[in-house]
């Protein structure tokens, strides 16, 4: 059962990236780029966690790779932040 949850988790992850990603291209914003990245870790993460079949005892590792996940998800909002206030103090 916990192979299926992670698996499930991991494709919502790769399905969330790929939205990012098509945004990139669309629109060259580094946020998306960052949200992608953060996206793939994410799901990669988990496809650590089914592979080592481990749900009792996760891996430190594994934590690394979350933790590297959630610092680009806030590097990515608080360089758009910069951004707009960059654009604010132009006009």
């Amino acid at each position: 059962m916990f192979e299926f949850l992670s698996g499930a988790v991991m494709l919502g992850s790769f399905v969330a990236a790929a939205f990012f990603w098509r945004y990139w291209c669309k629109t060259s914003d580094r946020f998306f780029l960052l949200f992608f990245a953060a996206w793939v870790l994410l799901g990669l993460e988990r496809l650590g966690l089914a592979i080592l079949n481990a749900p009792e005892e996760p891996r430190a590792g594994m934590y690394l790779v979350r933790l590297a996940a959630f610092i680009l998800i806030v590097i990515a909002i608080v360089d758009k932040n910069r951004a707009a206030s960059r654009a604010r103090v132009k006009r």
